[in-house]
């Protein structure tokens, strides 16, 4: 079995563990520990003083290297121990680097929340996104969660699905520490913008090439689940530049097209206002059924990636 046919196997196996399982609460997870280096690093930096930018290129660098060389370490110890103890292991991280259930289900709970009172919809979406979410309407919270699954279909499972088929788990991990690097410290605000500069910069170039695919298949998605693929592939196409971030409005203008709903707009971030383009036609009132569209796009496109990479597997094999 080559290298890559190794990884789409891993993959598979992971991304069903992912689907039906998610990440079980209680579970100890590799992001947390890497959270906690970030949260470490971050205030010995601070403290130490000094060019807060030359400090963004050591919590950035060490965090991937460290994450890296372990996962490295972990599959180099399995595989002295019998080659089908590399590959549960490569299942295992391919299943920690996928968070499709876990997306979905924060999303459905935002949706529940929200028919039960406007303040617990605002509270469940706090656990999701870094916005303020005190102040927010009903409708802005729908369009914040389908914004949030949206950008996070890059994030969490199109890009490390990419990662694990071409670069394995060494490489999925490294990706997972940097995504976690952007989520703590790469805001544009005057606390975070120099020692979250690099983490915010690297990335952004390691989703450039996923945030693109994606959003071509949230349009192929879309068609599959019954919405508006026409008018996502057109949204997207006119809209996909419409961010501060050069990647996320790819799938956000795409689930937006797939709705006939407006995303984006102002958005307040530790109190304060981030102004930012709208994204798509405002042809409708939100509602919370939006959410739940949403969630059917995530499930869309991660299958039919999986499909895809699964089917350049089996053309490998018989080749």
């Amino acid at each position: 079995m080559s290298f890559f046919q190794m990884n789409i196997a891993a993959l598979l196996i992971g991304f069903c563990l992912d689907l039906l399982i998610g990440d079980p609460e209680g579970w100890t997870h590799p992001v947390i520990w890497i959270g906690k280096w970030i949260s470490f690093m971050e205030k010995k930096l601070r403290k130490r003083g000094g060019d807060l930018r030359r400090s963004a290129l050591v919590l950035t660098a060490s965090t991937m290297l460290i994450s890296m060389a372990l996962t490295w370490a972990a599959l180099g110890f399995l595989a002295q121990i019998h080659t089908a103890a590399l590959f549960i292991g490569m299942c295992v991280i391919s299943w920690w680097c996928l968070s499709v259930h876990g997306l979905a289900k924060e999303a459905k709970g935002v949706y529940r929340a929200l028919g039960i009172s406007l303040e617990k919809g605002r509270a469940q979406l706090a656990r999701i996104v870094g916005r303020d979410t005190a102040g927010l309407s009903e409708e802005e919270i729908i369009c914040a969660t389908v914004e949030t699954v949206a950008e996070n279909t890059t994030d969490g499972a199109i890009a490390p699905m990419l990662y694990l088929a071409l670069g394995g788990p060494v490489a999925a991990m490294g990706f997972k520490a940097a995504n976690t690097l952007d989520s703590m410290v790469g805001y544009l605000d005057e606390q975070y913008r120099d020692i979250g500069r690099s983490s915010a910069k690297l990335d952004d170039a390691l989703n450039y090439i996923p945030a693109r695919i994606t959003g071509f298949l949230m349009c192929a998605g879309a068609f599959l689940t019954k919405l508006d693929g026409k008018n996502a592939l057109r949204i997207m196409k006119r809209d996909h530049g419409n961010h501060l971030s050069p990647n996320c409005a790819w799938s956000e203008s795409a689930a937006a097209g797939a709705l006939h709903i407006q995303l984006g707009g102002a958005h307040t971030y530790f109190g304060q206002v981030v102004e930012k383009p709208t994204i798509g036609d405002d042809e409708r009132p939100v509602d919370a059924g939006d959410i739940l569209h949403a969630n059917r796009l995530l499930y869309a496109s991660s299958i039919l990636l999986m499909a895809v990479l699964a089917l350049a597997g089996a053309i490998v094999w018989l080749f």
